[in-house]
């Protein structure tokens, strides 16, 4: 039989807006009458409605997981759960999705199926480090709902100080723009790492983040410890014949408005004839022309990869953005991903022993320095490596020929060196 329901008048504000509320859907649940979790759902509206009123939150953490885990599952249980006893274990389960979040309709209902079954209803796809988020469980239906899962096959993601599951975009199955194999390289990633992932042991989080073109969907730059984002490096594609099109169509005023002078590096030009220039030189790959005119321009044909490493959101020193470590590199043969994987490696072994507890791989790099870091994980320094497109450069530019001339010469002789082996 269910509770009857609390009184909710600052909860129900928040339905009043012209935005959807989550409250509605919370209330939908505890309104589904003979289901298992409707008493929970009933309570938790009480609850927060009562963290409204007095302007906190009575969520505390424990331990809670599942057979072989040390992650995976975010411990909740209440501290006023003597006024609301049907909602005082309401624990998450992070569950990987598929990469590049692809299912179909029948996996949809089945991961329905199971957390009505075992949990409250209450699904959120997806959260910041890409799990699918089963909210809302006991303490006893934990292991249950895990083993149905596992089933499907499905695993746990990453919880607490740990490698987190990764996330990537839906990439060539959907996207023109995309310059990489965005679901092999999210793969190849994770399931390297599983035990870090599973068995929380590092300073604190590592996120991965796999963007197939500089649109970076997933947020990888800001948001990962290390991105690895798809690019090109020869020249963009230009269709003459659509940027008239396009020109006649929007007309000059509006091309040149939204499309040339929005360009950052004025590396676009419109001709008299209605042709595009592109100076190719000064691209920095922002997409904003290739998002305006779709059918006139797309990315080049040499296509590989930029890795950044130590992007965060807020934390100890702030919002970080990744630094570009590896400026470019081809993705085609397994040697090339294998490349990839070692530096991965080597990142987390050098995290794992050189940051302070609860710092993050960017803090940990604004505090050793970048040149230690690169030397930590085995990459050379570059002219290539920037912070931010045109601002900052780790080459010192008082000896900036000098340091260009290194750059060369090393080219130069690992170029003799391949030719001869």
């Amino acid at each position: 039989m269910s509770k009857p329901m609390h009184d909710t008048p600052m909860l129900d504000q928040l339905e009043s807006g012209p935005w959807p509320s989550f409250v509605t859907g919370i209330k939908r649940l505890a309104k589904d009458e003979g289901k298992p979790y409707q008493n929970m759902m009933i309570d938790l509206l009480g609850q927060l409605e009562h963290s409204y009123k007095t302007r906190k939150g009575y969520w505390k953490g424990g331990t809670v997981g599942v057979i072989g885990y040390g992650g995976g599952v975010i411990p909740r249980f209440s501290e006023v759960a003597a006024n609301y006893p049907a909602s005082k274990e309401f624990h998450t389960l992070r569950i990987q999705p598929a990469a590049g979040m692809h299912y179909d309709t029948k996996i949809m209902r089945q991961l329905c199926d199971v957390w009505e079954k075992y949990g409250s209803g209450l699904i959120a796809f997806h959260g910041q480090s890409g799990d699918i988020m089963f909210q809302g469980v006991s303490s006893d239906k934990v292991q249950a709902a895990f083993d149905e899962l596992n089933e499907m096959g499905f695993d746990l993601g990453g919880a607490g100080p740990a490698v987190r599951t990764g996330m990537s975009c839906v990439g060539a199955a959907r996207c023109e723009h995309s310059c990489a194999n965005e679901q092999k390289i999210h793969r190849i990633l994770v399931n390297n790492f599983l035990d870090d992932m599973h068995r929380p042991a590092l300073p604190y989080k590592f996120k991965f983040k796999v963007s197939g073109c500089p649109n970076d969907c997933m947020n990888s730059i800001e948001r990962a410890d290390m991105a690895v984002i798809g690019t090109w490096r020869d020249e963009m594609k230009v269709n003459q014949a659509e940027v008239k099109t396009f020109v006649a169509k929007k007309g000059r005023k509006y091309v040149i408005d939204n499309v040339i002078t929005r360009c950052p590096t004025n590396a676009l030009s419109l001709n008299d004839d209605d042709s595009l220039a592109v100076d190719n030189r000064n691209c920095v790959r922002c997409m904003h022309c290739i998002n305006v005119m779709t059918k006139a321009l797309s990315p080049g044909d040499d296509k590989g990869v930029t890795v950044l490493m130590g992007g965060k959101r807020t934390l100890k020193i702030g919002d970080l953005m990744g630094t570009v470590v590896i400026p470019f590199m081809k993705l085609e043969a397994q040697e090339d991903y294998d490349k990839l994987r070692e530096i991965a490696e080597a990142t987390i072994d050098f995290f794992a022993e050189n940051a302070l507890e609860h710092e993050r791989t960017g803090e940990m790099i604004e505090r050793i320095g970048l040149v230690n870091f690169l030397e930590g994980i085995g990459l050379e320094v570059d002219p290539n490596m920037i912070a931010e497109p045109r601002q900052c450069s780790y080459v010192r530019m008082d000896t900036w020929d000098e340091e260009a001339q290194k750059w060369f010469t090393r080219k130069a002789e690992e170029k003799r060196a391949a030719a001869a082996g």
